[in-house]
């Protein structure tokens, strides 16, 4: 079964779907803890944890490898719930396999992001052991928005990463519900929406007919309110 986490950083949100049933954990990033407002990094992701108990993955934001494992090590005090997640590369396109495997050594819950080949996941998984929790981020979306196919690179890492009992192959950046889907069709252990597309997923089932009616329906409703005459 193809878990649904929540890529969101806003408080609000957190709250609203963490009591989701269907969803069982959250990612943020530097990107949307701006987007959010946060001011300090420490206190707005001790807020997160306190509003929910499900996993949480929380970013380093260094650029070199001692500064990222010593980020990494705070930030894994910091809950239980913790996912500590790192970039497969620096600003430099540097492979952290030092501070992949330094923080994996000491048992912290690693999501390794920015991921975008089966290649790097191999890289990754010489780098770990088989005993603590890693999830790997694989950027989908964003491989479809310039082109390339995504479904080949999720196959090959699902498959490196099947003698690893402890690594979830991630499906990032989803662009649109069908992904989930296909996530399920390739047994991909998870993937990690915006609450827009999570409110699409749980409205999942619709007939053809019905899809026809509403569509038929909305229309007709913005002409009525539009007063369109001919």
């Amino acid at each position: 079964m193809t878990k649904i986490f929540c890529d969101i950083a806003d408080l609000k949100l957190i709250k609203k779907f963490s009591k989701k049933k269907i969803v069982k954990g959250f990612t943020t990033n530097p990107s949307l803890m701006r987007k959010a407002g946060a001011k300090d990094y420490q206190k707005y992701s001790k807020k997160i944890l306190k509003i929910t108990k499900k996993p949480v993955s929380l970013e380093v934001f260094a650029d070199k490898s001692n500064e990222m494992i010593f980020q990494g090590l705070e930030i894994n005090k910091w809950g239980k719930n913790v996912f500590v997640k790192v970039p497969v590369t620096n600003s430099k396109s540097k492979f952290m396999g030092d501070v992949i495997e330094k923080l994996n050594s000491k048992n912290i819950k690693l999501n390794i992001t920015a991921v975008y080949s089966a290649n790097q996941v191999k890289k990754i998984l010489r780098k770990i052991n088989k005993k603590t929790k890693v999830i790997i981020s694989i950027f989908a979306g964003r491989m479809g928005d310039v082109g390339k196919d995504p479904l080949p690179e999720i196959k090959k890492s699902i498959k490196f990463a099947k003698n690893f009992k402890n690594v979830e192959i991630l499906w990032a950046s989803t662009r649109e519900p069908y992904n989930y889907t296909q996530a399920k069709q390739m047994k991909c252990h998870i993937i990690t929406s915006p609450p827009s597309i999570i409110e699409k997923i749980e409205k999942f089932g619709k007939s053809f007919d019905k899809l026809t009616a509403d569509t038929v329906n909305g229309f007709l409703e913005d002409s009525r309110k539009s007063k369109f005459s001919i």
